[in-house]
């Protein structure tokens, strides 16, 4: 029994000394700030004292965003976290605490979408950021990326219907068909190839790469359409990239007089292609563009994918605003770990 328990521990240190990036994150990020997010979440009545005690809203919001680094349904999550030590801790459950079911992640993600506190708690971390050094600066970059769902399998009517904003007739006497349709989600074409769901727009500062500003419509909406919705007037720098999906010259005008300096990327046209002068300018705004595509490369490579498993643009919004959250906790970890290491150089 010793040396089983000796063999388990040895483990657990090797473990610990590699990479526990969860517990490195509960250290570093300011919890109580959205502790204090949370408890605007209007509390339930309850009828008795009696029965189990309510679940600390802290800990199903870590284990929300466990879900987003991870990309993990509900009843995955509700697995993974009675099997895995490192979530139990991430989120402070002890070995023996009982962990919440998929249904009570479920009910408090509605309360977060439905009360609207996700966007604010992005803006909280957003403004923490600020407080601690990493204000936006360099510039901004606005991309957009397909987010796609599970496909509809709808007739030509039906799909005709949702357009208009309308629902099947036969679908209203059927609840639960009805429940199972994402009337919101729209079909687009890129590269020549269809795509069925939402778009993703950011904005992220240049010097850090977090997201600033984000933004989620259907699939058929044009990148160019949310630009003004994601502008962060809060950068310090003035420069803008984007790439050629949002070439206009109105908007060029636009922005330079407002006082900022477009390095969107020319586009050629018809007849009137390229030349080799703008596609070596080009491909210099591609160098600092790049870094936008990290932040998808990193959902994709990181962070289990981009495919939502929720239906509805209000649902698929918040989800979301929750991965952008966590994506921009994920970089914070990347650059105080970069600091500490400067630090560390700087006292050799």
């Amino acid at each position: 029994m010793a040396e089983g328990f000796g063999r388990w521990q040895k483990r657990r240190q090797k473990l610990e000394a590699r990479k526990d990036f969860l517990s490195k994150l509960n250290r570093i990020v300011p919890w109580d700030k959205f502790r204090r997010c949370l408890e605007q979440l209007a509390t339930q009545e309850r009828k008795s004292k009696a029965g189990r005690k309510p679940i600390d809203p802290l800990l199903l919001f870590k284990l929300l965003i466990v879900q987003q680094l991870y990309n993990l349904s509900d009843e995955d999550l509700e697995y993974q976290t009675h099997d895995r030590e490192s979530f139990r801790r991430f989120v402070g459950l002890s070995p023996s605490a009982e962990v919440p079911d998929a249904t009570t992640v479920w009910l408090f993600r509605q309360r977060l979408t439905e009360s609207g506190l996700i966007e604010g708690m992005f803006e909280t971390f957003n403004q923490f950021l600020e407080r601690s050094g990493y204000a936006a600066k360099g510039g901004q970059i606005i991309d957009a990326t397909l987010i796609p769902v599970p496909i509809q399998r709808n007739t030509r009517a039906e799909n005709q219907q949702i357009k208009q904003g309308e629902i099947p007739p036969e679908w209203e006497g059927q609840p639960h068909k009805l429940s199972q349709k994402d009337t919101d989600a729209r079909w687009t074409k890129k590269n020549g190839e269809s795509h069925f769901g939402y778009k993703n727009h950011v904005n992220i500062d240049a010097e850090y790469g977090f997201i600033r500003n984000h933004s989620v419509t259907d699939a058929s909406v044009h990148d160019s359409q949310q630009f003004c919705q994601v502008l962060d007037g809060d950068n310090e720098g003035d420069e803008i990239w984007a790439d050629s999906a949002y070439c206009n010259q109105a908007l060029e005008e636009a922005l330079e007089v407002v006082g900022y300096r477009s390095q969107i990327h020319e586009r050629g046209y018809r007849n009137h292609p390229l030349t080799e002068e703008q596609k070596a300018t080009n491909r210099d705004k591609s160098k600092v563009r790049a870094k936008v595509e990290h932040v998808f490369g990193a959902w994709v490579m990181g962070m289990g994918g981009k495919l939502v498993r929720w239906l509805g643009i209000k649902r698929v919004s918040a989800q979301l605003g929750l991965k952008d959250l966590a994506y921009n906790l994920k970089r914070y970890l990347f650059w105080n770990k970069k600091e500490h290491k400067t630090m560390e150089a700087q006292c050799v």
